[in-house]
């Protein structure tokens, strides 16, 4: 590791590490309602599983948007306008509070969900409970989503992460409680509901917790948000959001939408199948966890320097930051297909599961290191404010290679497919080729943006 590499890497790790845990520690939340709800019955399951895809596609699409306060809190800070990166917090808040009328509203009449999914009538019940809960979850969430991209834009992560262990360790206690009932019936059994009050409320603590600290913590003063009240909602500055966090949305979406489209498909191909891909999609989602941790804290180092009027400094991180996560991302892909029977293990023991799993890993070591690759680049663009261009790549990538392509060689459309692309390995094969076209797309887009700002300070 060169000296350059070294210096950016001990600025970069401090902020990325306290992100990874946080991160993490969200992931948990989701790990609890499964194991939980698991050992309560079938049902709650199934309406746990449909009402839990609806939920994150939903709170996912609306919190790229409000993450915009990120790019713009970070140059704000890098330039020294405290007052003004404050204010920005502000309208952030003031936007997650619009975008959680439209999302409360998609998760109180699921509808088409229900429709979609083809849900028996006690399961969809159980499932608008759920999401009636969850649709109360929905306002604190997106509001606590703007103090953390605020914090991680001014390298304050470790705030985040603690508020965020706080919530993990109110929700195990909690969830448990008001999924099996407790004290003889005096608090009743609510299977898959329980899980969505049990969010409800630590959403609302951690809120409740974030703001407290923003009033009271010294750290915030020179920003303005220790006296002088809220800042009332400015048409410009919440324009200058959207018109960051729409596309931002929009590319997480993308991402999402084509990582759970692929699990419905390969559902069609029967339980073994879709049990296998379901071990190797839930092993990447916690290996993702390692790239999104970087390209935040890079992202917001980027901005920082951008800020500040360091194209240079900010340029190089960006570089640095990606070189770091393209040799983790290879280090920990292969050390996960290296051990990949003993990982599949810890999951299962049926034997028949593993078989269908262990082929996967081969294609999640090289999807991670892919996937480690475009999240960076993604973080880097919009440190630069740009967000627009990678929706078109992500789209073409995602959607088309990965997903119809997966189509295509899953069900062996043209009856072209080699017999070793079958099945759930052609949608990992097109996914992973999608995913390194949208890599090599981004980073392209981003040495031409930054060759073209290099020539505007000539």
């Amino acid at each position: 590791m060169t000296v350059g590499l070294r210096h950016s890497a001990a600025r970069i790790l401090p902020l990325a590490w306290p992100v990874l845990v946080g991160q993490l520690a969200v992931l948990a939340f989701g790990t609890v309602d499964t194991v939980l709800v698991a050992r309560a019955s079938a049902l709650d399951l199934a309406a746990l599983a449909i009402g839990g895809a609806a939920y994150v596609t939903v709170f996912i699409g609306l919190m790229g948007v409000v993450l915009a306060i990120g790019p713009i809190a970070g140059q704000l800070f890098g330039s020294r306008q405290l007052h003004e990166a404050g204010r920005q917090l502000h309208q952030a808040g003031w936007l997650a509070i619009g975008l959680s009328v439209i999302g409360c509203l998609a998760l109180l009449f699921p509808q088409p969900i229900l429709a979609l999914a083809r849900t028996s009538p006690d399961v969809a019940e159980e499932v608008r409970g759920y999401l009636a809960a969850l649709a109360v979850a929905l306002p604190p969430a997106l509001l606590f989503t703007a103090f953390r991209g605020f914090n991680t834009s001014v390298s304050r992560p470790k705030i985040v992460m603690t508020v965020q262990l706080i919530g993990l360790a109110l929700k195990v206690p909690l969830t448990a409680m008001l999924v099996f009932g407790w004290r003889g019936g005096h608090v009743p059994a609510l299977g898959a509901t329980g899980c969505g009050i049990a969010t409800a409320i630590v959403m609302w603590t951690q809120f409740a917790v974030a703001a407290w600290i923003i009033r009271h913590d010294r750290f915030y003063a020179p920003f303005g948000l220790h006296s002088g009240g809220i800042a009332p909602p400015d048409r410009a500055s919440l324009l200058a959001i959207v018109r960051l966090g729409v596309p931002m949305g929009l590319s997480v979406l993308i991402e999402v939408t084509g990582f759970t489209f692929m699990a419905f498909f390969i559902a069609r191909m029967g339980t073994t199948p879709v049990a296998g891909h379901q071990l190797a999609s839930n092993l990447v989602t916690m290996m993702f966890m390692v790239p999104l941790s970087l390209g935040n804290a890079t992202a917001a180092l980027v901005a920082q320097r951008i800020g500040a009027a360091d194209l240079p400094d900010a340029r190089r991180l960006g570089w640095h930051g990606l070189q770091i996560a393209l040799l983790v991302g290879a280090l920990l892909g292969t050390g996960v297909y290296a051990a990949r029977e003993g990982v599949l293990g810890l999951y299962t023991n049926d034997a028949v599961i593993v078989a269908a799993a262990m082929p996967l890993l081969a294609w999640v070591a090289v999807f991670h290191i892919a996937d480690a690759g475009q999240t960076v680049t993604s973080f880097v663009l919009r440190a630069h404010r740009i967000t627009t261009a990678p929706v078109l790549i992500y789209a073409f990538a995602i959607w088309g290679v990965g997903l119809g392509g997966g189509f295509v060689l899953g069900f062996d459309t043209l009856g072209l497919t080699p017999a070793g692309l079958h099945g759930a390995r052609g949608f990992w094969a097109a996914s992973t080729t999608g995913l390194t076209i949208a890599a090599l797309g981004l980073v392209g887009f981003l040495q031409w943006v930054l060759r073209q700002r290099c020539l505007d300070e000539a």
